[in-house]
């Protein structure tokens, strides 16, 4: 993981072990609240048009920024728990997504690419 990462890695760690949360962070409790985090980060979104998710107000961003915060810290917490980098893992999926989606054939579409092969 990148320095930032693991910092914040290291960090989320200490909290949950001088709380003794750990018995609490198995990878499936963690996946759950993570998806419940990304369940109200979509919620401050919901009814918004296209137009106000993209100048959210001020209320609004600091909601939203609170709730990306959420999902981030489990989102870091369940790659740490299962040894998973998360960084490394996303350059990976850049890079299949790069091999699968050809700039010329897939240029301004939102069409799903076929399958991966296996």
């Amino acid at each position: 993981m990148t320095n930032e990462l693991e910092r914040l890695a290291v960090r989320l760690r200490e909290f949950a072990r001088a709380r003794d949360w750990e018995q609490f962070h198995t990878p499936k409790n963690l996946a759950m609240a993570l998806a419940g985090e990304v369940g109200e980060l979509v919620a401050e979104f919901q009814w918004l048009t296209a137009a106000e998710s993209a100048d959210l107000e001020p209320r609004t961003l600091a909601r939203v920024r609170s709730e990306l915060g959420d999902v981030t810290a489990y989102l870091v917490r369940l790659a740490d728990v299962i040894g998973v980098d998360l960084v490394e893992a996303a350059h990976t999926k850049l890079d299949e997504s790069d091999r699968r989606y050809d700039p010329d054939l897939y240029r301004g579409s939102a069409r799903k690419a076929p399958p991966a092969a296996p």
